[in-house]
């Protein structure tokens, strides 16, 4: 094997964020399945990167030689994080490189490296040192005695933190409350679900479509995973020493935002949703999204069409607020409703046919709107507004679907 293909970086896998039960062929270290494959997502981490890689390659050695793997996962660091990993490659083999250049996000990254991962059990540990290492060994074991998921956690015994304020003790402890209160069947099964520090057997989460916000990939795992047995080894969180803390607020939006899906998705409506292969919800986001659409039609309605406005006649009325609250319903829901898939497809040109695709699918749907509309005030309740109400509700089911199937999907592949 030449040098290139051993220094070479691993390809970025692309699609829905799945594991597969069989480990992947093609890695650049071979395609024999080994016992850990442990990712380290990384943004800019140069100054750790090399520290990181020596502990953690000297204590595999120790405990599990040659059997093992290192996948650092990058989003693309300015810093070239990547870049400095990718030199080390050469000596230390067990290493490999991922650098993601049109995704962003820890969860993901984890994800993406488990995916390419030949490990039977998969790890991750921070590229900071803020997670001590030796506390893989203690992880290993547990996992090795039965348990399907081995936890590291700051709240059970031999666990804490080391100099945290009282403000972030607060706010972590409230996090975990409002988790446990939102979403008690899942956070209730560990005593630190907030950790980004643990193991799991690869077959716990094969095949199952995890979908993730923000940091806490922890959660997905529990929540989504066929996870029976859980370990917990207690650490200390250490503060960092190199580098930049990622923590801002926006992370503790996207946490409550994930507990939220977790919370639909593994609930009820979600096993309905499994049970008719329909999407519940992302469509009770698509409604979220229509609602503020009818706040835009419904105002430019009564501008245009209200005796006391401009006084134009209904149909052509309707056709304008309906045009004006589609292009708002696709900012929106690009953003939002279906981020996960336009955000591998962020070029102007894929967004643009997204728009065009979606103006077609929804102009066909204004058209229905304006039917029921009609239908309904001339001949059922002649009140324009409560007509409007009932011609959005139709259009929003045929919108919604007919988008999910052609509008937000990936079409082009590098």
């Amino acid at each position: 094997m030449s040098n290139n293909q051993l220094t070479s970086l691993l390809p970025v896998p692309s699609g829905c964020l799945q594991i597969s039960e069989l480990t992947p062929s093609g890695t650049s270290i071979g395609n024999k399945s080994i016992h850990l494959s442990l990712v380290i997502p990384t943004y800019k981490e140069r100054d750790n990167i090399k520290n990181v890689v020596r502990i953690l390659s000297q204590l595999l050695d120790e405990a599990i030689p040659g059997n093992y793997e290192l996948i650092i996962v990058d989003d693309d660091s300015p810093d070239r994080t990547w870049e400095v990993a990718q030199s080390l490659m050469e000596v230390y083999p067990q290493l490999q490189v991922m650098r993601r250049q049109q995704e962003r996000g820890l969860s993901s990254a984890v994800i993406r490296g488990w995916q390419v991962a030949r490990g039977r059990v998969l790890g991750v540990i921070d590229g900071d040192l803020q997670h001590p290492p030796e506390i893989l060994t203690q992880l290993l074991s547990a996992i090795e005695q039965g348990a399907d998921l081995a936890v590291a956690s700051r709240h059970v015994e031999g666990g804490g933190v080391s100099s945290w304020s009282v403000v972030r003790r607060f706010l972590s402890r409230g996090a975990q409350v409002l988790g446990l209160t939102i979403l008690p069947g899942v956070l209730g099964r560990v005593s630190d679900p907030m950790s980004g520090y643990f193991m799991v057997r690869r077959s716990a989460i094969a095949g199952v479509t995890l979908n993730p916000v923000g940091y806490k990939i922890l959660l997905e795992v529990i929540g989504r995973g066929k996870v029976s047995e859980i370990a917990e080894v207690g650490y200390v969180f250490c503060e960092r020493k190199q580098g930049e803390s990622k923590v801002t607020w926006k992370q503790y939006v996207d946490y409550i935002h994930h507990l939220l899906r977790l919370r639909i998705s593994t609930g009820r409506l979600g096993k309905i949703s499994q049970k008719v292969d329909f999407p519940i919800g992302r469509f009770l986001r698509f409604g979220l999204v229509g609602l503020s659409g009818v706040f835009v039609d419904m105002t430019v309605l009564y501008l245009l069409s209200d005796p006391t406005t401009l006084a134009w006649p209904l149909t052509r009325s309707k056709i304008l607020a309906g045009e004006i609250a589609i292009c708002n319903n696709f900012l929106w829901n690009d953003a939002w409703t279906f981020a996960d898939v336009s955000v591998n497809q962020q070029e102007w040109r894929h967004r643009l046919k997204r728009f065009l695709k979606f103006n077609i699918v929804c102009l066909a749907g204004l058209v229905l709107n304006v039917l029921v509309l009609n239908l309904v005030f001339n001949f059922l309740i002649p009140n324009r507004y409560i007509a409007n109400l009932i011609a959005i509700a139709v259009a929003t089911i045929w919108n919604f679907w007919v988008n999910l199937k052609l509008s937000w999907r990936v079409t082009d592949v590098k």
